[in-house]
C-alpha cells in the first residue's frame, strides 16, 4: 500500500518533468487550479440558482462541480487501485463519492474545489522550486564561437565537442567547461559559486560553464561537452539529492504509511455503529467526515517540498546539499571541525625563509627539496618548486605518510620532513621562531645530516575570523584538525578565532578524532574532499571546500560548497537550521489538525463542508510554510542566480526523474 499525497493522474517521469517545467509558469496555467476554478464558478451558480427557486437546476450545477472537482484526483485514485496502492487519494475519492450518494452535492463540489486548489499550489510550488535550480541552466548563453578550419563559426552549445576551440569576448559567458589556451582575462563567477570577487586566469586555467568573461578575449579548448559540464553536473546531482530522504521524511513516512489503512478501518468500525444504534445514514456521513479529516496529504508533503525548497534554494548560493538526509543532520550540526591547508588558509604556500647549515647554501637547501618534491602532490611542493628552477627529480622517492619523504639523488640518501621525524639539530631555534610565525618548516636532510630547512607558510583567508565569529554567533564550536605542527597550527588558529587545535594528526587520527569532539552531538568536517576523505566520511556531515568541477567532492562529500570563500559555511548551516525549522513545524501542524479533527469529525461536532475547509487550509499553509526554506541571505556583494527574462533555460541536463505516486508528492 501506498502513503503518498493524492494527485491527478499519474505520468511517467518524461511527463512529469514536461508538466512541472512547462505547465506552471503561471498560477492559472496549473491544471489543478483551472479544474477548481471550474468547479467553483458551477458551485456558485447552482447555489445562487438554488437561491432563486430552480432547485432541480441548483442541484445538477453542484454535481456538475463535483465532478469538475473530482477529475484532478478520482482518476489517479481509481488507477492505483487496480495496481492495489491505496493512498489519500483513495480516501478523497471514497469521500467525494460517499457524498453524493448521501445526496450532499454540495459538500461534495466543495471538497473537489478547496482539494484541487491545495493539489495546484503544491504542484506550483514544486515548479517554482524547480525551475529556480533549472535558472542555473539558463546561464549557459544559447550559441557559442569556435574556431573551426581557422575561421569563427557560431554553433548551439550542444553541437560543441571535446577539443574544439571556444572563442570567449568580453562579457560572454562560457558555453561548457575548458582550458584556457591564449589570452589573459579575469573570470566572473558569482552566478555559480556565490562569490564577488573576479577570479584571474590565463593559459592553462580551468574555465567553468557559465562563468562570465571580464577582461579580454580568450581561447578556451573544450573539455567537456555542454550536456556533462560542471554546471549541468550540478543541476543533475541537486535534483537527484532533492529525492533523497532524511530523517524527518522517514518519520512522516511511518506516521503515514499505516495510518491510511488505519483510517479506512476506522471509518468502517463508525459506519458499523449505524446499524447498532438504529442511525445508520448518520454514521456513515460521519464516516466519511472522518476519512477526511484523517487524511494525512499535509503530513505526507510536509518534509519533502520544504526538502525541494531548501537544497534548490542551497544550490543557486554555492552549496550542494546532497538530499533530505544531509539537510537534515547539518540542521542539526553543533560543533565543526575545520582542516588548515586550503580551508582556512588559501592554499597558495610560498616559501619564506630557507634556513641553510654550516657548510650548505641556501641554494643547496633550495634544490636537494625541490628534487625530492619534483612529482608530490603536497601543497608545500608547489611553494618550494616556485621558488627553485626546473630542479632535476631524485630518484626512488617515496613518501611516509604524515611525516614526509625519502629518496636518492646522485646516489645519496637524501630525507624531506617535519621536524620530530628529522631531528632539526643546529636549527631548531630557527625552526621554532618561524613555527610560532605561523609558517610550516621541513628538514632536509643528506646521509643522515641535517643540511637546512624550509619555512613554507600558507597565509590565513581574510574571510576566516569573520566567519569564525558567524558560527559562534550560531552557537556552533569550532576545532582546528591539521597534520601540521603545534606551534604553527596554534598561530593560525589564534588568528581565526579557534581555541580548539589539535596538530600533528595523521589522516585517520583525524577521523578517530572525530568522535570525541562531537561528545554526544553532530560534528561536521570540512576538508578539501580528497586528502580529509577519511574524517569526511566519518562525520556526521562531510562537507568539502572549493569543490567546483572537482567530482570526487562532490561526489563523495554530504555537502560541497563550490566556491572559495569560507563565509559559505555558516550560510549553508543557519540555511539548514532554518529548514529543519520549518520541517518540524509542518510535521507539528499536520499531526494536530488531524489529532483535532478526528474526534469532532466522530462525535458529529464538524460536518464534512466544515472539516473539508479546515482539512485543506492546513495543507496551504504547509506549502505555504515550506516554500519559506527557499529564502536564503546571499553573501556580501553577491546578488542571487536569476535567469535572463528573454531566454529560457537550455536544458543540457539530464532531466530530472519523479517517480509515479499517488499524489501530489511527485517531487518527492
Amino acid at each position: 500500500m501506498s502513503a503518498e499525497c493524492c494527485g491527478p493522474a499519474e505520468a511517467g517521469p518524461s511527463q512529469e518533468h514536461s508538466r512541472g517545467e512547462q505547465s506552471a509558469e503561471r498560477l492559472w496555467q496549473v491544471r489543478e487550479l483551472r479544474l477548481a476554478a471550474v468547479a467553483a464558478v458551477l458551485l456558485t451558480a447552482g447555489w445562487l440558482i438554488g437561491l432563486a427557486g430552480a432547485e432541480l437546476a441548483g442541484v445538477g450545477f453542484e454535481l456538475a462541480a463535483a465532478v469538475a472537482g473530482a477529475a484532478t484526483f478520482v482518476p489517479g485514485a481509481l488507477r492505483n487501485l487496480l495496481r492495489r496502492r491505496v493512498g489519500v487519494g483513495t480516501l478523497m475519492t471514497i469521500a467525494a463519492v460517499g457524498a453524493v450518494a448521501l445526496g450532499q452535492f454540495a459538500e461534495a463540489a466543495l471538497l473537489g474545489v478547496l482539494f484541487s486548489i491545495a493539489e495546484g499550489m503544491e504542484h506550483y510550488a514544486i515548479a517554482r522550486t524547480r525551475r529556480g535550480l533549472r535558472a542555473l541552466l539558463a546561464l549557459v548563453p544559447p550559441t557559442a564561437t569556435v574556431l573551426r578550419d581557422g575561421a569563427e563559426q557560431q554553433v548551439s552549445p550542444d553541437f560543441l565537442a571535446v577539443g574544439d576551440l571556444m572563442v570567449l569576448r568580453p562579457g560572454e559567458r562560457a558555453a561548457t567547461d575548458g582550458v584556457i589556451r591564449s589570452g589573459r582575462t579575469s573570470l566572473d563567477l558569482s552566478a555559480i559559486t556565490g562569490e564577488s570577487v573576479p577570479v584571474e586566469a590565463g593559459p592553462g586555467e580551468t574555465v567553468h560553464a557559465g562563468a562570465i568573461n571580464g577582461g579580454g578575449a580568450v581561447e578556451v579548448e573544450v573539455t567537456a561537452p555542454a550536456s556533462d559540464s560542471s554546471l549541468a553536473r550540478i543541476v543533475h546531482i541537486v535534483e537527484e539529492a532533492q529525492d533523497r530522504k532524511g530523517r524527518g521524511q522517514r518519520l512522516a513516512d511511518r506516521i503515514a504509511r499505516p495510518l491510511v489503512p488505519g483510517i479506512m478501518v476506522l471509518a468502517v468500525l463508525i459506519a458499523a455503529l449505524g446499524p447498532v444504534l438504529g442511525e445508520p445514514l448518520v454514521w456513515i456521513e460521519r464516516a466519511l467526515v472522518v476519512l477526511v479529516a484523517a487524511s494525512p496529504c499535509a503530513l505526507a508533503i510536509s518534509v519533502p517540498l520544504t526538502v525541494v525548497a531548501a537544497v534548490g534554494a542551497a544550490s543557486r548560493t554555492g552549496a550542494l546539499v546532497k538530499g533530505g538526509a544531509a539537510l537534515e543532520e547539518l540542521g542539526r550540526v553543533s560543533t565543526v571541525a575545520v582542516d588548515k591547508t586550503g580551508t582556512l588558509t588559501r592554499n597558495e604556500p610560498q616559501v619564506v625563509a630557507t634556513i641553510a647549515a654550516d657548510g650548505t647554501t641556501d641554494a643547496e637547501v633550495l634544490r636537494i627539496a625541490a628534487a625530492l618534491e619534483a612529482r608530490s602532490e603536497h601543497p608545500l611542493s608547489r611553494a618550494i618548486l616556485s621558488a627553485t628552477d626546473s630542479p632535476a627529480p631524485a630518484d626512488e622517492v617515496t613518501a611516509v605518510p604524515g611525516h614526509g619523504l625519502r629518496g636518492h639523488l646522485e646516489g645519496v640518501a637524501l630525507r624531506l620532513g617535519k621536524p620530530g621525524w628529522i631531528d632539526p639539530g643546529p636549527l631548531t631555534d630557527d625552526v621554532t621562531r618561524w613555527q610560532q610565525q605561523g609558517a610550516t618548516v621541513v628538514l632536509v636532510e643528506r646521509d643522515s645530516t641535517v643540511l637546512g630547512a624550509v619555512a613554507v607558510r600558507d597565509e590565513l583567508r581574510d574571510e576566516a575570523p569573520e566567519t569564525i565569529r558567524r558560527l559562534r554567533a550560531l552557537g556552533i564550536s569550532t576545532a582546528m584538525l591539521t597534520g601540521d605542527n603545534t606551534r604553527t597550527a596554534t598561530a593560525l588558529a589564534r588568528q581565526a578565532g579557534i581555541d580548539t587545535v589539535h596538530a600533528e594528526l595523521l589522516p585517520e587520527d583525524k577521523a578517530g578524532l572525530l568522535e570525541r569532539l562531537s561528545n554526544g552531538r553532530k560534528i561536521a568536517m570540512v576538508g578539501d574532499g580528497i586528502n580529509d576523505a577519511p574524517a569526511l566520511a566519518t562525520a556526521d556531515v562531510g562537507i568539502a571546500m572549493g569543490a567546483m568541477g572537482t567530482d570526487v567532492a562532490i561526489e563523495t562529500a554530504d555537502v560541497a560548497l563550490m566556491g572559495e570563500d569560507l563565509r559559505h559555511l555558516p550560510q549553508v548551516l543557519a540555511h539548514a537550521r532554518h529548514a529543519r525549522a520549518v520541517m518540524l513545524q509542518n510535521i507539528g501542524l499536520s499531526m494536530a489538525i488531524i489529532a483535532v479533527l478526528i474526534p469532532l469529525a466522530a462525535a458529529g461536532v464538524l460536518g464534512l463542508a466544515t472539516v473539508v475547509f479546515v482539512h485543506e487550509l492546513a495543507e496551504v499553509l504547509v506549502i505555504g510554510n515550506a516554500i519559506r526554506a527557499a529564502r536564503t541571505r546571499p553573501l556580501p556583494g553577491t546578488t542571487p542566480v536569476a535567469p535572463p527574462h528573454d531566454q529560457q533555460p537550455s536544458i543540457v541536463g539530464k532531466p530530472s526523474s519523479r517517480p509515479d505516486s499517488d499524489g501530489c508528492c511527485d517531487a518527492c
